[in-house]
């Protein structure tokens, strides 16, 4: 099978021919139909992400068909349009397993991570943690509802009943929530990077009531944030925006450094919070949500070959919502 496969960590991906694999016990093997390129992959190919698996084939918002069940395995029959996410695997027995947090589980195994993904042909998934997906998405829109759209929602949860909401960078996940935080009834307030105005007209054409740049101030305070923006910088100046007793929350997985801010930003009940990962309840939830709104995702379509220019895209922000690779 055909492979965009990362050797070393801040290197190119590198076109290769691998054996096809097969399902062991619990597994499912997938035709992969399409494959969404995240922000995390940056992460991992630059190495900021400290241990992953290599050489690796990334990818971790994977849509494809069954095509053949390993031992013990029988959820999906052949045929079945499934969803991989990030979360690829859990022990079931540490302690946040067992207390509903599988999110943070001490031995997790993650997909386009510890093991292989979806920057390929085929792919390998432990079905127990595949979804199905509405059928209402064809694969290159359903791809970036399998991270940008899971992580965008339980960081929409951790914000609370926020009801003047901030995003800060206008990407794949954010134009996702703002539009099921308009279905919740919220006001959206989109950051874009400074002078963006393509980015900023397309949030308002998502129903954003404002949108500017990250150096900006809001037209009034808000009751909560989420930065998906990689950008450490962003913090105090999201905490600069909210009003007493708002929150931050973090929704990436590698952010550059904190800088220093004065206590007063924090006073008064703000907080900052991070998210981390996904459950399956998380996902059942979202897909729930996704089969009764239909949401217009945006996406960018790249053949596999030209992975390194879809991630490169992604990197400089010139994408209009989500970059998806179709092999």
């Amino acid at each position: 099978m055909r492979a965009m496969v990362l050797e070393r960590a801040g290197s190119e991906l590198i076109s290769r021919s691998l054996e096809r694999p097969k399902p062991g016990p619990g597994n499912i093997l997938l035709r992969v139909e399409a494959c969404g390129v995240c922000r995390t992959d940056l992460h991992v190919q630059a190495g900021e992400l400290l241990r992953p698996k290599l050489p690796l084939v990334l990818g971790h918002e994977i849509v494809g068909i069954v095509e053949e069940s390993g031992p013990d395995a029988g959820r999906f029959v052949a045929g079945t349009r499934v969803g991989v996410p990030w979360l690829g695997w859990t022990c079931g027995v540490c302690r946040f397993c067992r207390s509903g947090r599988e999110n943070l589980c001490e031995r997790a195994a993650f997909t386009g991570y510890d093991r292989d993904g979806g920057y390929a042909e085929y792919a390998v998934a432990d079905e127990r943690y595949c979804f199905a997906l509405p059928t209402a998405y064809p694969p290159a829109r359903a791809a970036p509802l399998l991270c940008a759209g899971l992580i965008g929602f339980r960081s929409l949860a951790a914000a609370g009943d926020a009801a003047r909401l901030g995003l800060y960078g206008f990407g794949a996940a954010a134009h996702i929530i703002a539009q099921v935080a308009r279905h919740q009834g919220r006001r959206v307030f989109a950051f874009t990077r400074p002078g963006d105005l393509e980015g900023q007209g397309f949030a308002r054409e998502l129903g954003a009531v404002w949108a500017g740049g990250s150096d900006e101030l809001p037209p009034e305070p808000l009751d909560g944030a989420i930065i998906f923006a990689p950008v450490g910088g962003l913090v105090p100046a999201a905490l600069r925006a909210l009003d007493k007793g708002g929150g931050v929350v973090c929704a990436g997985i590698h952010m550059s450094p904190i800088p220093a801010f004065p206590y007063e930003l924090l006073w008064g009940e703000r907080s900052v919070r991070s998210v981390a990962n996904l459950t399956r309840r998380d996902g059942e939830e979202f897909f729930h949500l996704a089969e009764q709104v239909l949401l217009q995702v945006s996406a960018e379509v790249f053949p596999l070959e030209r992975a390194n220019e879809a991630l490169g895209r992604v990197r400089s922000g010139q994408v209009r919502g989500a970059a998806v690779l179709v092999p």
